[in-house]
């Protein structure tokens, strides 16, 4: 799914701090036409790319090229990552030299995700640069509330100071490709059975809130065999995975522009009860809906 960013022109790209206990679950699978760089800082985040799990520690730098379709499958409850992304007009006019030709490309050249385990020293400097440009950007909470830029609203993301933005992200572009020329390749890829390829697009359509037996046969195998190769290889358990598309979808729902109601969109987004999204949305940020996000969430009706 090519997916809209919604980036003003007067931006050349956006950075935030995405962090487990206030960003919604966005685990569609999508591209962009910009390019998109992940700092994990803290915990372990886990992608699908091209049909196999990826799982990456702090201190990992990553690159998601535009043609190169990725799915957020999974976050550490602890996890803490920037996400950058770079218009096509950025890298055209800060990549001149042949040492950053391959920023230009359109996908990566292998299978799977490019990526390197910084040096400590190495990650230091670049977190302290992304802290840096951060300064005059929109509230955090606020950030990390509309995950996606845009996704089922008209949010767009903004920066007090565009042109020093853009200056940022220029020079970070070209540190971080200098660093993963240097850096380490991780190579802990997991190629993923046919039958949760399978089950990972299905789940992903939106509209798939059949029971396990019903998932299980489409995939051409047994419950069991399914619920357990879904754990093992992805890493996640199916119930849990299941559990935070519907929370996605409620956050989408919630959004829409004729304005459901918070109840409206629990149901619409697939749960079977109030109490289940309760528990479930506890589960994922720590409290409940109005403790945790009185400024955006109506009272219940």
């Amino acid at each position: 799914m090519l997916e809209d960013l919604k980036l003003g022109d007067v931006y050349d790209g956006f950075l935030f701090l995405a962090e487990s206990t206030r960003n919604p679950p966005k685990l569609k699978s999508h591209h962009h036409i910009e390019l998109e760089l992940n700092l994990v800082v803290r915990g372990t985040i886990t992608y699908v790319v091209s049909g196999r799990r990826f799982t990456f520690p702090s201190r990992t730098l990553l690159w998601l090229f535009p043609e190169q379709e990725h799915q957020l499958v999974d976050r550490s409850d602890n996890a803490q990552n920037y996400v950058g992304v770079f218009k096509p007009s950025l890298i055209t006019s800060a990549c001149r030299t042949d040492a950053y030709e391959g920023l230009k490309r359109k996908k990566n050249e292998q299978d799977g995700v490019l990526n390197t385990l910084l040096e400590p020293d190495s990650f230091d400097l670049i977190r302290k640069t992304m802290d840096s440009l951060m300064q005059g950007s929109l509230d955090p909470d606020l950030l990390n509330r509309e995950a996606g830029f845009g996704v089922g609203s008209e949010f767009s993301f903004e920066h007090g100071d565009p042109d020093g933005l853009n200056a940022g992200l220029h020079h970070l572009l070209l540190l971080c490709w200098r660093s993963q020329r240097t850096g380490r390749v991780l190579g802990d890829a997991v190629a993923l059975h046919p039958a949760v390829r399978r089950a990972l697009k299905l789940l992903s359509e939106g509209d798939w809130e059949r029971d396990l037996g019903q998932l299980a046969k489409a995939c051409g195998t047994s419950e069991a065999y399914l619920s357990r190769t879904f754990h093992r290889q992805v890493g996640v358990p199916l119930s849990r995975y299941r559990n935070s598309l519907r929370l996605s979808r409620f956050w989408e729902q919630y959004r829409q522009p004729e304005q459901k109601t918070l109840t409206e969109a629990v149901y619409a987004a697939g749960f079977g009860s109030y109490a289940q999204f309760y528990k479930v949305f506890t589960q994922a940020y720590g409290s409940g809906p109005r403790a945790c996000l009185v400024a955006s969430l109506p009272t219940q009706s």
